[in-house]
């Protein structure tokens, strides 16, 4: 009976074939990935019908991306396409977070028209680790809130509190992260945040201290917020009954010098900044409502 088996291909009909190019099956031949079934009298790689498909094969792998090293792994049976495109989608995924960084990062640098040394910095700043962006917020803690005489409550919520960017952060929190510790690292933010803490909380076994819930109860920016609504302007004598409302008979001296000590050490910036890592977008910036408010106190105090 004749041999009907096809002519074995030479490597210049396998590139026609497939549209691969003849160096590149060479490269892979080399590499195992597409072996010769056999050689001709003269030495010239042949290939067959099956080195086709295979070369189709690799192919796809290649343009999913995958290393002629795990391409050939799977093709001898060492592992299996499932278990690469696994890890393969691992390190995908730890490729986009290093890619999200980077455009975040100069996203800022454009925004901000930085300087190389500033890019520099910036860049370390959001590449820290989990565990290096948590000391740079537990030293912040430290220094602004340790050894103070605060409610054990207080205290307790001061130990929990953290400020985590996820493991796959959008641009806007990187960007914030990044103005967060610039913020927290700053000697000067660290001394203004510790006297408004000083003014501000609450000590145990004493009267809760005048303008304390200026920074711990979100209800005073909703009252002056509402207030503002209404058209109160802070000089007039309708922002009194606002003040009788919010203080009670505390001196207005005392609560004035807790919100100015709060507006120069930047609380509120602090506040979003933290807000924005966190992914809060919804929070509002409340900065109108605090300097309404301290117009409103400078007011009672002058008479």
């Amino acid at each position: 009976m004749e041999d009907e088996r096809p002519d074995p291909l030479t490597i210049g009909r396998l590139a026609h074939r497939t549209g691969i190019p003849v160096r590149t099956l060479r490269f892979w031949s080399d590499e195992g990935a597409v072996p010769p079934v056999a050689r001709s009298a003269s030495g010239y790689r042949l290939y067959d019908a099956g080195s086709v498909a295979r070369v189709e094969l690799v192919r796809t792998l290649r343009e999913l991306g995958l290393g002629l090293d795990a391409v050939c792994r799977v093709l001898s049976g060492r592992t299996t396409v499932a278990e690469v495109a696994d890890a393969h989608v691992a390190a995908l995924d730890a490729q986009i977070r290093s890619l999200k960084v980077s455009r975040a990062v100069l996203s800022t640098v454009s925004k901000r028209g930085s300087t190389a040394e500033e890019t520099a910095l910036m860049n370390r700043l959001a590449r820290l680790s989990a565990a290096e962006r948590g000391q740079i917020i537990e030293e912040f803690k430290e220094e602004v809130f340790g050894g103070l005489d605060i409610d054990p409550r207080l205290r307790d919520r001061m130990r929990t509190f953290s400020v985590e960017l996820p493991d796959d952060p959008t641009s806007e929190q990187v960007d914030a992260w990044i103005d967060l510790a610039e913020l927290v690292r700053d000697p000067g933010f660290r001394a203004r945040m510790r006297t408004m803490l000083e003014l501000s909380t609450p000590v145990p076994g004493r009267g809760r201290p005048p303008g304390a819930s200026i920074w711990w109860a979100r209800q005073v920016v909703g009252t002056v917020a509402a207030a503002r609504e209404r058209g109160i302007a802070a000089e007039g004598p309708a922002a009194g009954e606002v003040l009788s409302q919010l203080f009670g008979n505390d001196d207005r001296a005392a609560v004035l010098l807790c919100l100015e000590a709060g507006i120069e050490a930047g609380a509120e910036r602090y506040r979003r900044l933290v807000a924005r890592v966190r992914g809060q977008y919804a929070s509002a910036d409340a900065t109108e409502e605090l300097e309404w408010l301290a117009r409103a106190l400078r007011a009672a105090v002058r008479t």
